[in-house]
């Protein structure tokens, strides 16, 4: 067997999750990983070769795809571009209002470079966004509702460590149960962004930061938390290790449709609960790393999402398979 040979650019949870995935899949092979950091200071499992990022275009012709687990803050934005000239790419842009700016960004050089990338992949952004849509052709006629956690989120984690005097962060989303039973009841049309969820950050403040003025950049930072009712905790360092260690995550999506006038009711609801975000999102990741491989080997390129993936694509089975197995 060929197999499709992997790339991973950063070594945080996501590339760490990421390596494990592969693991499970025969029908790949990790080349290097890639980091800002001093390759000698990273300690990888199985003697998975370490590279500076500066040098990753050295490795144009020897890696099939690159799966990228940086931040959708500032890493992903500037990063996925810049690659995907070189290299087919897979992201895990998490941004949701800014998703259709990012896209045109990957596209044009995308393009440039022949190359497939694909954007947003993960559960959501990613397996939600398919459940949405299926919900919505299936049902035409009828409302959508997602709801993420309870659980931590990686991306808006990073976005709370990244802001001035903060030593460290998580912040976890909780659904409001009153609001998934209204959905679910068809009640749930006039509900807002506020009134789904809330989010509850847990911050590590630096010994000459300003807590007043971190909570306020939080509770403020648009498309995170200025929509939301946000509580944010001062903790220290010790017990943001001890009781925050674990990032369970899940959440739900609910489509309540109507068919024959009104007269009959349906809902299709998709739940998913997980022990671990990263671990979850790079087994979403390295499972579309081998729809672009295939694409791209198709000679397709530019842009996608997991809206423009054929299913069949995604699995290690041949389609002969897939019929058997799975129709």
């Amino acid at each position: 067997m060929n197999k499709i040979k992997i790339g991973i650019v950063g070594y945080g949870n996501l590339g760490r999750g990421v390596i494990m995935s592969i693991k499970q899949n025969p029908d790949m092979e990790i080349v290097a990983v890639f980091s800002r950091r001093d390759p000698e200071t990273l300690v990888l499992p199985d003697n998975i070769k370490a590279v500076h990022i500066d040098d990753i275009l050295d490795y144009k012709l020897t890696i099939d795809v690159l799966i990228l687990c940086g931040g959708s803050a500032t890493d992903l934005p500037v990063q996925t571009p810049e690659l995907v000239q070189h290299f087919n790419v897979i992201d895990s842009f998490d941004t949701h209002a800014v998703i259709p700016e990012h896209f045109d960004n990957v596209d044009v050089k995308a393009k440039i470079g022949g190359k497939i990338g694909i954007i947003s992949v993960g559960w959501d952004p990613g397996l939600f966004s398919l459940n949405r849509l299926y919900g919505e052709v299936v049902l035409p006629v009828g409302e959508t509702y997602t709801f993420w956690g309870p659980g931590l989120s990686q991306g808006h984690s990073d976005a709370i460590r990244r802001i001035e005097g903060v030593e460290n962060g998580v912040q976890y989303t909780v659904p409001v149960e009153d609001s998934i039973e209204k959905a679910r009841s068809g009640f749930g049309s006039n509900l807002t962004t506020r009134q789904k969820h809330s989010r509850v950050c847990y911050v590590v403040a630096k010994p000459d930061a300003t807590n007043d003025k971190i909570e306020s950049t939080i509770k403020n930072m648009p498309n995170y938390f200025a929509d939301y009712d946000t509580d944010v905790h001062f903790i220290s360092d010790e017990e943001l290790r001890t009781n925050h260690n674990k990032m369970p995550h899940g959440g739900f999506v609910i489509r309540r449709g109507e068919t024959n006038n009104s007269q009959n009711k349906h809902v299709i609801e998709y739940r998913l609960t997980e022990d671990s975000n990263p671990e979850f999102t790079s087994s979403v990741l390295v499972c579309y790393a081998r729809a672009a491989y295939r694409l791209n080997k198709e000679g397709s390129s530019g842009a996608k999402t997991v809206l423009d993936i054929a299913p069949a694509l995604l699995s290690i089975k041949s389609n002969a398979d897939l019929r058997k197995e799975l129709l």
